[in-house]
């Protein structure tokens, strides 16, 4: 499994375009693969390429967690966004957004979200099985990402962290890990972040993905809309300390604040990192010592 390091990026969204391509030590940028057209690239995003800004299509419409295959027309455009962009890679989502259709009695039907998928063996395994398909049609490695959910489904026979292991371990996709998301479940599922982490694959890490939200009546909104938080960033942290993440992207979909104030939540970002990395080289004697007091 080969890594890219990427550094530290932003979401590019036409709203903020300018904003982005002044922005100071932004390494790479993302953009929704479904807003971009192949043969009509935005020019913001045409210049950013030619100064060497890497650019990652994140998709949203695959479904890669329903019970149809993934549909050829959506893989075919995946990939033609990779091409046009020269991405090192493409990601998805571990989630569907559609039911219905052929197959059943009922007519398709969009969710216009990302729904949870059962953590079960039977979910996991045709998972598996949509997620090498996609592998075999796009030209770059794929990574899928854990979604915040308001939700749990009943019977789930793992937890986030195991599954996500065992996605990673039986097809060798990479794993796109969003702190938020995993913020979003601690306090609408009562999961915790720390656990999840700690089953997770790190090797099989692709970046991390950051972004706000808030809270009501006792639920978390992953909006996209709101300042990071500093739970999430604790948690950005925690991920940083065992392993450095290849890359960390700041998301912002809407109510877009100034430009300053986007620096300063990726100063914040990179400060959380840097955190983690701290606490990784003050525990590497803990881990020099161990094995030669075993010995």
């Amino acid at each position: 499994m080969t890594t890219v390091r990427l550094g530290t990026g932003i979401g590019w969204r036409p709203e903020i375009a300018d904003a982005v391509e002044a922005m100071p030590g932004i390494d790479w940028v993302e953009a929704v693969a479904e807003n971009v057209c192949p043969g009509h690239l935005p020019a913001s995003l045409l210049r950013l390429r030619e100064r060497g800004t890497t650019v990652v299509p994140h998709g949203v419409s695959l479904g890669l967690g329903g019970a149809e295959r993934p549909d050829e027309g959506r893989l075919t455009a995946l990939a033609e966004r990779a091409a046009a962009l020269g991405s090192p890679l493409v990601t998805e989502h571990i989630a569907f957004v559609r039911a219905g259709g052929p197959l059943t009695a009922s007519p398709g039907i969009e969710a216009g979200h990302l729904l949870p998928v059962p953590r079960t063996r039977d979910a996991l395994d045709v998972l598996c099985e949509n997620v090498r398909i996609a592998q075999e049609a796009l030209p770059v490695p794929l990574a899928v990402e854990n979604i915040a959910a308001l939700f749990s489904w009943p019977g789930e026979e793992m937890t986030e962290g195991q599954f996500l292991y065992e996605l990673a371990d039986r097809t060798g996709v990479q794993l796109l890990i969003d702190v938020a998301n995993l913020h979003t479940n601690h306090v609408n599922r009562d999961e915790d972040p720390a656990k999840a982490l700690a089953e997770l694959p790190l090797e099989a890490i692709a970046y991390v993905h950051v972004a706000g939200g808030f809270e009501r009546d006792g639920v978390w909104h992953d909006s996209h809309a709101h300042p990071v938080p500093r739970p999430v960033l604790d948690i950005l942290t925690d991920l940083a300390s065992p392993v450095s993440p290849p890359g960390v992207l700041l998301e912002r979909d809407e109510n877009f604040p100034p430009p300053a104030e986007l620096e300063r939540e990726l100063d914040a970002i990179r400060g959380a990192v840097q955190a983690g990395a701290r606490a990784r080289v003050a525990s590497a004697p803990e881990r020099v010592r161990e094995p030669a007091a075993a010995g």
